[in-house]
């Protein structure tokens, strides 16, 4: 059977041991806390979900090497870290640096990081969620871009895990249009990708491999960003010299408001569409679900519905084909490994036990 690279996202909340993570979850456990105290409010929806390996600290190399296991002999065989940094530090880097790396069979999976640099608000605070507020900014000019730089390639590229395409480092950033905001515009944001570039190859590779996460196509608005030019999201992808893109969710390219097997058609019109007007390959994507109600008091919609195993099965199967159709390298990505405020993970859970996780190994086969 054809070996895939099937790469699941990691929300990096799960842990007690980041203390900025107190002004959200003053508890200690890190966003367990809006889990565990999440409610239904509209029919159809299952609310708490509870995990089968109860609310375990993701950053203890102990329950990451369990976890490892699960997810290679289940055909998740890359983990892709959210990655923040704010206020000239990283943020959350725990369950990756002491949990991930610290088990003893991390080599077993690879990884790589998404820059996840949008900005910090009340979201994360159940009970401020309200408060339209940044707390961090996620934008970067470029002394700190540059010192991100070093701390990435230093870090985490040189490991030998970390996933490379043809031998280049996978470096994944969440938005765009925020990364040209902090540089300063996109002449400058070119160039400072270009020094990202050159100090990967003075560190012994043959280049960088720069991925994106879009949206819709009109998500991005060139003249909002630099009056210098115009354009949609597919414009500024080639003006940056990306590499690669993907998505993050679902819900950034479709509403959500219908069950989820009649969402599938649009998803498929959407990979052609990319396919068709994008001259760089897009690795598809397969989000879980869709509800982030966990992390709100009132209702928040709309909640993807239909979202059971054998309907997520689905759309592994169109992400398989277009991969199959398309793409020279068999990446994947799921949302998410452990996205459990948004109600969109493969962990087990006491609903559907391991059936989103048997659902990926009966798709893409499972892991050595």
């Amino acid at each position: 059977m054809k070996k895939y690279d099937v790469a699941a996202f990691i929300w990096p909340s799960y842990t007690g041991k980041e203390l900025r993570t107190r002004i959200f979850w003053e508890q200690g456990i890190g966003e367990w806390q809006s889990v565990k105290n999440a409610e239904s409010r509209v029919e159809g929806q299952i609310l708490p979900r509870r995990p089968l390996w109860g609310y375990c600290d993701e950053a203890d190399p102990e329950v990451m090497k369990m976890q490892i296991d699960e997810a290679v002999s289940h055909g998740v065989n890359v983990f892709i870290y959210d990655w923040y940094w704010y206020d000239r530090r990283p943020f959350l880097e725990q369950c990756l640096n002491d949990g991930f790396l610290g088990a003893p069979n991390n080599t077993d999976m690879q990884f790589y990081l998404m820059w996840a640099n949008h900005d910090a608000g009340y979201l994360w605070d159940k009970r401020q969620t309200d408060l339209n507020e940044i707390i961090w900014y996620g934008s970067q000019h470029r002394d700190e871009f540059e010192i991100i730089c070093a701390r990435v390639i230093e870090k985490y590229f040189k490991r030998p895990n970390y996933y490379k395409i043809n031998g280049c480092p996978v470096f994944m950033i969440y938005e765009l249009g925020n990364l040209v905001r902090g540089l300063g515009g996109i002449d400058e944001t070119v160039d400072a990708l270009k020094f990202f570039r050159s100090k990967v190859k003075e560190a012994g590779f043959p280049d960088l491999h720069l991925q994106g996460v879009i949206y819709s196509e009109r998500a991005v608005s060139l003249e909002n960003l630099d009056p210098k030019y115009s354009g949609t999201t597919k414009d500024l992808v080639k003006l940056l010299g990306l590499d690669s893109v993907t998505h993050y969710q679902y819900c950034h390219i479709i509403d959500c408001s219908k069950s989820y097997t009649e969402h599938l058609d649009d998803i498929a019109k959407e990979y052609e569409r990319i396919h068709t007007e994008y001259d760089i390959p897009y690795y598809p994507h397969t989000s879980i679900g869709w509800d982030n109600n966990p992390r709100y008091t009132v209702f928040n919609g709309p909640v993807l519905m239909g979202n059971e195993p054998e309907n997520v099965k689905k759309g592994f199967e169109l992400a398989k084909e277009y991969s199959d159709k398309y793409n020279e390298i068999p990446l994947v990505t799921i949302n998410s490994w452990n996205e459990w405020t948004e109600m969109s993970y493969l962990e087990p859970d006491d609903v559907y036990g391991y059936g989103y996780l048997d659902a990926v190994r009966d798709t893409f086969g499972a892991g050595e």
